[in-house]
């Protein structure tokens, strides 16, 4: 009998002679680094951590942790904001980290195998020389992980081009509880052979199997395309001025807004400057690609649009880049916002969804209901608009205590979102349930669908080790 399958040694044991010397670590300092995701709430506790370099060495570890019982927290590039990568109850973390291996393209079907660990932005500099793109993007994709992004579905600044993760992941090898390993889709288009069980592992938050290994599905890389921001006076002109952008001579790539509270903080954070005189109430960036087919450029569309747009009186303001560092520095204003707030205060982030049509009375309700209930309270939003993303940040109050803030932003949260539910909306858009989120399931998933989640948690995972607390109790 193997070390690792005898069940006379305590598990710790068991894993030490079962891997090399450096697969587990006790290190305070990693205890501390990969027991975390992005949240700050509660300090992180797990027992150790694992670092496997394969898909064997993961399902030899989970078959170890099956048998003895040991609940596991996958981890990936721990930029969620919902404490779905957290290990707070003595847990076994099984890093991702070392696993990020980056196969050849195949240029004839436009898709690359990886491991789970590879950075969002490594598979993007890997394909970016054929021409190709992995269009998963967003601001944390220098940290963030392919693993993470699939287990989360991670949406991100191109949804409106391009749609979710899912819709970019063709095959999945996956390990269960048990350690068995699944081969789910490979690199096929087509497969209509009963449930595509690869959708079920899309968005389970490592739940119910820890992704290893992905074929992505890739993109051409965008034409000519460019970069504008606009200045505007309230969340009914961004609308307004999304429906214009749908309807312009060009392919919206992306569409984002912030508020003037996120632009003061990042300019007071990063140093970076306005390109705008005035302080105004609103802004979006937009990116769009060329749409061929006539005989303008893209500047003499582009022209002619901006023109329109003022004559309405529907922008205050706006700049089109002109130059690829130019739009670099848009860019940078909208994406440093999520360091910029945690830079300068306290935030209390939450992540939602709405239909686009109602983000306007949704905000405008918003604004009623922390007046009147949460007085004093700084808000800042900002969001995917193309999508019916917000990002809302209730910051601290600088003379507020942090514990009375966060008990305060318990019942913050409960008003938020019966206000999303009002709407019709998701409590959560990008970041899943995790552990945060988890007491407001109801609010966002009946309770015919949760017994369903539930049913399917206890088939595959009939222990209940793989990331145990996370999006509900069973």
């Amino acid at each position: 009998m193997s070390p690792s399958a005898n069940p006379e040694l305590p598990w710790r044991q068991q894993i030490r002679a079962a891997f090399p010397a450096d697969f587990l670590s006790e290190d305070p300092a990693d205890l501390a680094e990969y027991g975390r995701d992005w949240t700050k709430v509660q300090a992180p506790r797990p027992r150790a951590i694992a670092f496997p370099r394969s898909t064997d060495e993961v399902s030899r570890l989970l078959r170890i942790c099956s048998q003895e019982q040991v609940p596991v927290v996958p981890s990936g590039g721990r930029t969620g904001l919902a404490g779905g990568a957290l290990a707070a109850q003595g847990e076994l973390v099984l890093s991702l980290a070392r696993m990020r291996r980056l196969d050849p393209l195949d240029l004839l079907g436009s898709t690359v195998r990886v491991q789970a660990g590879a950075i969002t932005e490594a598979v993007h500099e890997h394909c970016a020389p054929a021409g190709l793109t992995w269009p998963v993007d967003f601001a944390s994709k220098g940290s963030s992980t392919v693993g993470g992004n699939i287990a989360t579905n991670a949406g991100g600044v191109k949804v409106i081009r391009y749609g979710l993760t899912r819709s970019w992941v063709l095959g999945l090898e996956v390990v269960l509880a048990s350690g068995e390993v699944l081969e789910l889709g490979g690199a096929l288009e087509k497969n209509n052979t009963g449930l595509d069980l690869r959708q079920l592992f899309i968005g389970s938050e490592g739940t119910l199997g820890v992704v290893t290994e992905a074929t992505l599905k890739l993109a051409r890389l965008p034409g000519e395309t460019r970069t504008l921001l606009f200045a505007l006076s309230d969340v009914r002109a961004v609308l307004e001025l999304f429906r214009q952008a749908r309807r312009g001579p060009f392919t919206v790539m992306a569409y984002e807004f912030f508020s003037d509270r996120c632009l003061a903080r990042v300019q007071a954070h990063r140093k970076l400057r306005s390109p705008f005189a005035e302080t105004h109430p609103y802004h979006v960036l937009v990116e769009v690609e060329d749409a061929p087919g006539e005989g303008r450029t893209l500047d003499e569309k582009l022209e002619q649009w901006v023109a329109l747009l003022f004559e309405s009186g529907l922008v205050l303001d706006g700049t089109l880049a002109q130059t690829p560092g130019q739009a670099r520095e848009l860019w940078a204003l909208r994406e440093g916002i999520s360091e910029s707030l945690s830079g300068t205060g306290l935030p209390h982030k939450n992540d939602i969804a709405l239909p686009i049509a109602r983000l306007d009375a949704f905000c405008a309700e918003l604004d009623l209901v922390f007046a009147a209930r949460y007085p004093g309270w700084e808000i800042c939003l900002f969001g995917h608009v193309g999508d019916g993303n917000l990002h809302i940040n209730v910051m601290k109050p600088e003379a507020m205590d942090r514990e009375d803030f966060f008990r305060e932003t318990k019942a913050a949260d409960r008003d938020l979102f019966e206000l999303v539910a009002k709407h019709r909306g998701s409590i959560s858009a990008e970041h899943g349930v995790g552990l945060l989120k988890k007491a407001f399931l109801s609010y966002s998933r009946s309770e015919a669908e949760i017994a369903v989640m539930r049913g399917v948690k206890k088939a595959l995972d009939p222990l209940g080790i793989l990331n145990p607390g996370k999006i509900f109790d069973l």
